[in-house]
């Protein structure tokens, strides 16, 4: 059977509270994005097993199915972005999400132009990966050389720790990994033990990377859950 196409600018909003609803889709219709609001999980499924949208906004806290859930079933057929929307901050909620299959996430009280902006990046890293070559290709990863190389030329070695958790990172821009699943990457030579770990290699990385581009970081740090890689611009390297 064949799947239907993803719509190309529409913003599945499921959130059960109507004026935060209504508030997402105003700021999304003025970026120009199409918008469509539900308030439960169940409707979500059907809604974009019939006209998948091209991401989805999904409350944690939904009355019947919870976001948790509705983001498991949406995994089995669904590959576009979902950014999970919640009023808990206790990190364990942030990383069910995550490991649910979310991309992103937001916290309550959110600012409208923080969803614009995270919904525009999304879409972005989701047209990165449908694109026959990297429309941001300005670093490279050798494999057999354990090193990132820029457009420009100039390499940078890096240990297997490093090369691991960026190349991890560099799979899917835009995409929230957590200390959890980095450390999972990281197994494989044995040496992870704690998140630690994981920070400690972020921040060796930091400082390499810093060493092709003053302030270049496109690393981006999630606060109690873990990294994401953003594509530098094009004129930086």
């Amino acid at each position: 059977m064949t799947r239907p196409a993803m719509a190309a600018n529409t913003v599945l909003i499921v959130e059960d509270e109507p004026k935060l609803a209504r508030l997402m889709a105003d700021y999304l219709q003025a970026a120009a994005f199409d918008t469509k609001i539900l308030s439960d999980g169940e409707s979500a499924l059907v809604f974009v097993r019939q006209a998948p949208p091209a991401l989805v906004l999904l409350d944690l806290l939904l009355p019947g199915m919870d976001g948790v859930a509705v983001c498991e079933q949406l995994r089995r057929f669904y590959t576009g972005p979902i950014i999970m929307v919640t009023a808990r901050v206790e990190e364990v909620d942030r990383l069910l999400g995550l490991e649910a299959g979310a991309d992103d996430y937001l916290c309550k009280p959110i600012s409208p132009r923080e969803i614009v902006a995270r919904v525009r990046a999304q879409l972005r890293r989701l047209a990165w990966d449908a694109a026959p070559t990297r429309p941001h290709g300005v670093l490279e990863l050798d494999h057999a050389a354990l090193r990132i190389i820029t457009r420009g030329g100039r390499s940078l070695d890096l240990t297997q720790g490093e090369y691991r958790l960026l190349s991890l990172l560099m799979e899917r821009p835009g995409r929230v990994y957590s200390r959890q699943q980095m450390l999972d990457r990281l197994h494989a030579d044995g040496r992870a033990v704690t998140d630690r770990v994981v920070d400690s290699h972020i921040r060796n990385l930091r400082k390499k990377l810093e060493g092709l581009a003053s302030g270049l970081d496109p690393i981006r740090s999630v606060y109690g859950v873990g990294y994401a890689f953003e594509w530098p611009p094009e004129g930086r390297l």
